[in-house]
């Protein structure tokens, strides 16, 4: 069976349930997602889940600070044997410089991933806080100067995933979290969302899903069904 693409979003309170939650549906999903609550909650505790599930974590702190701190927090995550650790694109180039360099020095196997553009943001949120009104072209432009600094992992909308697919090529690995189950038509608080398979056909490499999974009836049940949703799409796409 080929590798999941899903990453499963561990955005519950409390340790322990994050725990059971993963235990529930890692037969489905490809990698785990340890967010900023979690992680304040439990620190790298959290990230032993990933051990005990046997998969990858990706740390979801979207870190943006100086290039010194942000360096020496990649160095600390690097020993927690992270697969993904996100930066926010526009920390600027120094910033995301050190951060790849570090990670590679440390020789962990952590990827650093750009954040682009929030999924909670649409455009006149970017004209609000001075970005101009296009979203699309931000989140190209930040992933163009990442690109430059050696990030080769990206996290965007659905929306944005063909663009930069196009833009940055194969090599690209692009993180899409704002996906929903087919059919399921439910935003939450995320305003550019897709479907799994939307998102795959698209050029999405990941695509992280919680509460769709979360809050069903059946976890395992939802998490199986939209893991088959991206393996129909990959196979239409060619892989």
């Amino acid at each position: 069976m080929a590798e999941s693409r899903v990453v499963f979003a561990l955005d519950l309170p409390g340790l322990e349930r994050a725990r059971a939650m993963a235990l529930a549906v890692h037969d489905a999903v490809g990698m785990l997602k340890v967010g900023l609550e979690l992680f304040v909650e439990a620190g790298p505790v959290a990230v032993a889940i990933g051990n005990e599930t046997r998969r990858p974590v990706f740390l979801d702190l979207k870190l943006h600070d100086i290039p010194e701190t942000v360096e020496r927090a990649v160095a600390r995550v690097s020993s927690l044997g992270v697969r993904m650790l996100t930066v926010h694109a526009s920390g600027g180039p120094a910033m995301l410089r050190r951060a790849v360099e570090r990670a590679h020095k440390e020789g962990a196997g952590l990827d650093i991933a750009a954040v682009t553009v929030l999924t909670s943001l649409d455009e006149r949120d970017l004209v609000a806080i001075g970005m101009g009104g296009d979203v699309g072209a931000q989140v190209e432009r930040l992933a163009r100067m990442a690109w430059s600094e050696g990030v080769r992992t990206f996290v965007c909308s659905p929306h944005e995933a063909a663009r930069l697919r196009a833009a940055l090529g194969p090599e690209a690995i692009l993180v899409t979290p704002g996906v929903r189950a087919a059919g399921s038509g439910g935003k939450d608080d995320q305003k550019r969302t897709m479907s799994a398979g939307e998102a795959i056909a698209a050029g999405a490499s990941w695509v992280v899903v919680g509460r769709p999974i979360r809050d069903a009836a059946d976890p395992l049940a939802a998490a199986r069904a939209i893991a088959s949703e991206v393996d129909a799409a990959l196979a239409l796409r060619g892989g």
